[in-house]
């Protein structure tokens, strides 16, 4: 008998049009089944199910199964939302924009970097300071290979740089989660791992979806877009020639109100900062994305912040003060710095 992994992944296949379908076979994860061509992916926060983008499902059965899951979460005593859901299901429910997302049509990468002197002298900066980007095979990175000891330490250096404690839903760090279906990058200078990008299909829009960055506190400037440079390079080989590099979240035309959340929340997380870096990159669009609820959507926002924060907002939010002044005593220790 199929496990519901194996479900999920198979209805990923055949209708993930959402950017973050495939990230509901991440860990943490239930499934919400509605016949056999229908899924959501979502988390329990106690109050809510919130669900990893919209349903996973035939286009004509959207709306439907939709609704169907927010009856069955209604029946167990919880309100329900869909967060990062995009167009199709934003057009049939009430819908709050929480940012958008840049797309590139890979073929024409070569053209953005004829028009973007700035974005050329980042790459020439990582060359020349020795950094070399190749992609590797998922076997290259299994458990007791010297390159996933590599990885692990890399993984532990980045989560202590941030000072957000770390969030679970959408933005767990899993890079490797279903590895075989992903493309995978490391940047290494001097024999050493100091960046890596992990992407995954969107399997129903023929789109590649650049999930993970991973980057040491020593990668030189410029490891970054050399990453997404050699994804950009080999995306049209797969046939999948548009690529996302996913939410940029409060950013568009998102409510006013949301503006001045993004505001309060400048000192914790770089909202300016990821979609500057994103827009650097000269996308050829920008695709709103939203939260959608049956319900109301002050509470779908609320409900949608806890499974980012898993449980407690106000417990996240005594994590990360303290892990602010942590960092921040770390990083005057640190040499360099």
């Amino acid at each position: 008998m199929r496990s519901d992994v194996e479900r999920m992944f198979e209805l990923v296949q055949r209708f993930g049009r959402t950017t973050v379908s495939f990230q509901g076979l991440e860990s943490g994860y239930r499934y919400f089944f509605d016949g056999d061509d229908a899924v959501v992916a979502y988390v329990d926060t106690g109050g809510a199910w919130v669900a990893a983008g919209g349903p996973i499902a035939p286009d004509a059965r959207l709306l439907e199964v939709a609704r169907r899951f927010s009856y069955a979460a209604e029946d167990c005593g919880r309100r329900a939302c869909f967060f990062a859901a995009e167009q199709d299901l934003a057009q049939h429910m009430s819908a709050l924009q929480i940012g958008e997302q840049p797309v590139w049509h890979a073929q024409q990468w070569d053209e953005i970097l004829a028009g973007a002197p700035s974005l050329r002298y980042q790459l020439r900066r990582a060359r020349n300071k020795g950094v070399v980007v190749r992609r590797i095979a998922p076997k290259d990175l299994a458990p007791g290979t010297s390159l996933r000891r590599c990885l692990d330490d890399l993984e532990v250096h980045w989560q202590a740089t941030h000072r957000m404690a770390p969030m679970r839903f959408l933005v767990q760090l899993d890079p490797l989660a279903f590895a075989s279906e992903r493309v995978l990058f490391v940047a290494e200078r001097d024999d050493k791992m100091v960046g890596l990008a992990s992407a995954v299909p969107v399997y129903a829009r023929k789109r590649l979806f650049l999930e993970d960055f991973i980057r040491s506190p020593s990668a030189p400037n410029g490891t970054v877009e050399l990453l997404v440079d050699a994804v950009m390079r080999c995306t049209p080989h797969l046939g999948l020639p548009d690529v996302t590099l996913g939410l940029a979240p409060l950013a568009g035309g998102v409510a006013r109100w949301l503006r001045l959340a993004k505001w309060l929340g400048g000192p914790l997380y770089d909202f300016e900062g990821l979609r500057a870096f994103k827009a650097k990159l000269r996308p050829h669009a920008w695709e709103p994305v939203y939260l959608c609820t049956t319900g109301n959507r002050i509470a779908a926002l609320r409900d949608s912040l806890r499974a980012f924060a898993g449980g407690s907002l106000i417990a996240f939010a005594s994590r990360s003060l303290f892990r602010r002044r942590v960092t921040s005593s770390a990083r005057l220790a640190l040499p360099g710095s």
